[in-house]
C-alpha cells in the first residue's frame, strides 16, 4: 500500500540511534517533535528496553531538554504486561527483571515470585545473576508458558554494548532446550497492537520510526508505516544490501520534519 506522511496520526519514536545518542539530541528532534504538535500528531517514545520504568525514561528526556509524560514512553515491558493482562486472569508469576520491572508488575497486582506460577516472564535484567538463571531455566523447563520482553542481543551503551535479552534467551535455550513462546517487542506485531490500543488508531494509522532495520523496520510487517533514518546503527549500505524495505528513509529527524512540514 502506499503510504503518505498525511496519512499518519502517531509516530513511534525509537530513542537511542534516532531521537538521541547518548546524552546528545540527534538532529531536529526537538524541531520535530514541535511540528508534530503544530500539526495534531501524537507522538511516543517506543523501546525494547524493558530494564528501565517510564519514570526513569521522563527523567533522562527531561536530563536532555526534552519534557514528556510517562504516557508518552511505551516499554517493551509495558507492551508484555498489556499482553499478560489480555492473556491471562491469573497473576501469579515467575519474572526475572530488574527491581523497575518487577515494581510494574508488583504494581499492577502481580505475585512476581509464586510459588505455583502460570507462566514464567523473562526481561532485559541487568541485575542477573547465577541464582536468578538457575530460577529461570527450572521454572522454564517445568513447562510454564515462558514470555520474554524483546528479542534484542546487544544494548548499546557509552564506548560499546553490552548484553541484552537476546543473550540470555540464548543461554536458556542451551539449557532447557527451548525458546519463548512469545516475545513481545519489536520487531513483533504485539507492541505496534498495544500502542495502537492507547491510542485507539488503527495501525494503518501510526508510522514507526528508527534507525534498526531489523527490529524498527521489520516492524512494518504488522501494518504500521515505517520510516528510517541513518542517524543510528544503519547506514546507506545496510539498506541497500537489505531485503527489509521502509516506507520512508531521511538522514535524520530533521529530514522527517522538513518532510512533515511539507505535507
Amino acid at each position: 500500500m502506499l503510504r503518505t506522511l498525511n496519512d499518519i496520526k502517531l509516530f513511534m519514536l525509537d530513542m537511542d540511534g534516532t531521537f538521541y545518542l547518548d546524552n546528545q539530541l540527534l538532529p531536529g528532534a526537538l524541531e520535530f517533535l514541535h511540528t508534530a504538535e503544530s500539526q495534531g500528531i501524537s507522538y511516543l517514545f517506543l523501546t525494547n528496553n524493558s530494564s528501565k520504568s517510564n519514570a526513569d525514561y521522563v527523567q533522562k528526556l527531561a536530563a536532555i531538554g526534552v519534557k514528556v509524560t510517562p504516557q508518552q514512553i511505551f516499554t517493551s515491558g509495558d507492551a508484555t504486561l498489556s499482553y499478560m493482562q489480555h492473556h491471562y486472569t491469573e497473576k501469579e508469576i515467575v519474572l526475572v527483571g530488574t527491581p523497575s520491572l518487577q515494581q510494574q508488575f508488583t504494581q499492577a497486582g502481580y505475585n512476581v515470585n509464586a510459588a505455583h506460577p502460570c507462566a514464567v516472564v523473562l526481561g532485559f535484567d541487568t541485575t542477573l545473576n547465577y541464582e536468578k538463571l538457575t530460577l529461570l531455566c527450572n521454572a522454564v523447563r517445568s513447562g510454564l508458558p515462558y514470555i520474554a520482553t524483546h528479542p534484542d542481543f546487544n544494548c548499546p551503551v557509552q564506548g560499546g554494548y553490552i548484553p541484552d535479552i537476546g543473550a540470555t534467551i540464548a543461554y536458556v535455550k542451551a539449557a532447557t532446550g527451548r525458546e519463548p513462546d512469545v516475545i513481545i517487542g519489536k520487531p513483533n506485531g504485539y507492541i505496534a497492537k498495544a500502542a495502537a490500543d492507547k491510542f485507539n488508531l488503527p495501525l494503518q494509522q501510526i508510522a514507526m520510526v528508527g534507525d534498526r532495520l531489523y527490529t524498527d523496520i521489520a516492524l512494518g510487517k504488522c501494518g504500521v508505516a515505517t520510516v528510517l533514518v541513518l542517524s543510528g546503527e544503519t547506514t546507506a549500505a545496510d539498506l541497500n544490501a537489505s531485503d527489509i524495505v521502509p516506507d520512508f528513509v531521511y538522514d535524520n529527524l530533521a529530514g522527517l520534519e522538513k518532510a512533515l512540514k511539507k505535507a
